[in-house]
């Protein structure tokens, strides 16, 4: 049976703050640990009201350090805002401190607007384009030093930490498939390209030490409630920060607004059903026949699931019929 995993954002939603967020999702962290959930990521963004998780590696120690046995990881650091060798220590360190729980999916994005990016990187003559390099001189920090190298990553050499390649379109398909890495596709939000990336990866792929087929985990977005109704109201807080964002008005995540949908206007619409078409919204058994449909039509090995859920309650609620739905399925498989 497909694994489930997490992805968090770290969501701050309208009057609340950034403290707050971080603690709900350590919260959600340890829910998901108890659930059974195989991973969970936290993603870098910056400039952004609404996401707490900016210093990545820093909310990843916070996570690592209070569960026991969930892996914990990036999903993605956008390796283009950060040297290879910085990133190498920063993994290093986590994998000494947590061995062998530790995950580093890599972006090519900057995971903002291109103002914060020119803030955060100070130039961008390299940066997107010399993305496979990066990521090659990273992995090499990660082997065992040889005799006379001149520069290490201490702590990070052989730690042999797992490296992810991220994508939401075909490029990142071929350099995981180049590379011989496990692939994570952004279909939560960015599904366009879904169909093209996954036959470029699976019919490119080659073998590598870290894998020796394909894997390919896949963005999906749930929401899940007791009625189809209720899981549909919690759906809209997502909605508006989509349309937030589109429309140059990113925020802190609203909450939620009965019959949203009604009152948008064709174009905001439109644009909401092509982004958010990988969505799984509803009861346990809408939610049951949604993740079935999205997997046999993927053929994912796992799903990176998450849920931009205004109350705290209600999301843990949700991983929670989530993990239900997961574990009837595989009991029938």
């Amino acid at each position: 049976m497909t694994a489930l995993s997490v992805l968090d954002l770290s969501p701050v939603v309208e009057g609340s703050n950034a403290s707050q967020s971080l603690a709900n999702s350590l919260d959600l962290a340890r829910h998901a640990e108890r659930l059974g959930y195989r991973r969970y990521w936290l993603a870098e963004h910056h400039n952004m009201p609404g996401i707490a998780s900016a210093a990545t590696s820093v909310v990843i120690a916070h996570v690592a350090g209070s569960t026991t046995t969930i892996r914990v990881g990036a999903g993605g650091i956008m390796l283009p805002n950060h040297s290879p060798l910085v990133i190498a220590e920063q993994f290093g360190t986590l994998n000494a401190l947590h061995p062998g729980r530790i995950d580093l999916g890599l972006g090519r994005a900057p995971g903002t607007d291109m103002g914060t990016a020119r803030a955060l990187r100070r130039n961008l003559e390299a940066g997107a384009d010399s993305f496979p390099q990066d990521v090659v001189e990273l992995m090499g920090y990660f082997q065992p030093a040889e005799d006379g190298q001149r520069i290490r990553a201490v702590p990070g050499e052989g730690e042999q930490v797992p490296i992810w390649i991220l994508g939401s379109s075909f490029y990142g398909a071929q350099l995981a498939a180049m590379l011989g890495l496990p692939y994570a596709f952004a279909s939560h939000f960015a599904p366009a390209e879904l169909d093209h990336a996954l036959e470029i990866y699976r019919s490119r792929f080659q073998p590598s030490k870290q894998l020796d087929k394909p894997y390919v985990m896949l963005g999906l977005n749930v929401f899940a409630a007791p009625s189809d109704a209720e899981a549909r109201l919690l759906f809209t807080s997502l909605q508006q920060a989509f349309v937030n964002l589109r429309t140059g008005r990113p925020g802190r995540l609203p909450p939620p607004v009965d019959g949203y949908e009604r009152d948008l206007d064709p174009m905001a619409k439109t644009m909401l059903d092509q982004a958010l078409s990988c969505a799984v919204v509803g009861a346990p058994e809408t939610v049951r026949q949604g993740i079935e449909a999205f997997v046999q039509r993927t053929g994912a090995d796992e799903l990176m699931v998450t849920a931009q859920i205004f109350d705290h309650a209600a999301r843990v609620r949700s991983f929670e019929i989530l993990a239900d739905v997961h574990k009837s399925l595989s009991e029938a498989a």
